[in-house]
């Protein structure tokens, strides 16, 4: 998926939102509650189809820390440790504007799994369905 490169970045740290700001006057954000269960990482995505891990727990997640990668890509620190997923523009435009899309399939993820969001991680979390994609 072609994506926008952003020309500007801004944390808002009261709404908990990452906005993205285009060169024609496009504004996104994406919640960080929404980055945290969609992180492209292995710890998340696993290695293969059937491997994801569903992400519980993260409403108050935060970034701590955001580097850029690159041209092409962010990579947050989240605040529950999370550093690995890299977010390339496209990822990140793609959870802005279908953010409907990616929640709903979380919460049907979530309820197919007994969970709700709020459920506190297993320590040695079990693979299976993902909830972004």
């Amino acid at each position: 998926m072609s994506a926008p490169v952003p020309q500007d970045i801004v944390l808002h740290q009261a709404s908990n939102q990452l906005e993205l700001v285009y060169a024609d006057g496009q504004r996104h954000r994406v919640s960080v509650e929404l980055m945290r269960v969609c992180s492209p990482s292995a710890e998340v995505q696993g290695h293969g189809p059937g491997q994801q891990t569903l992400q519980t727990g993260k409403r108050d997640v935060r970034i701590v820390g955001l580097a850029p990668v690159g041209q092409y890509a962010l990579q947050p620190t989240f605040s529950d440790g999370h550093d690995s997923g890299l977010f390339t523009w496209a990822l990140l435009y793609d959870l802005a504007v279908n953010a409907d899309r990616h929640w709903a399939r979380y919460e049907q993820a979530l309820a197919a799994a007994g969970k709700s969001r709020d459920a506190a991680m297993p320590v040695k979390p079990t693979p299976g369905a993902g909830a972004c994609g």
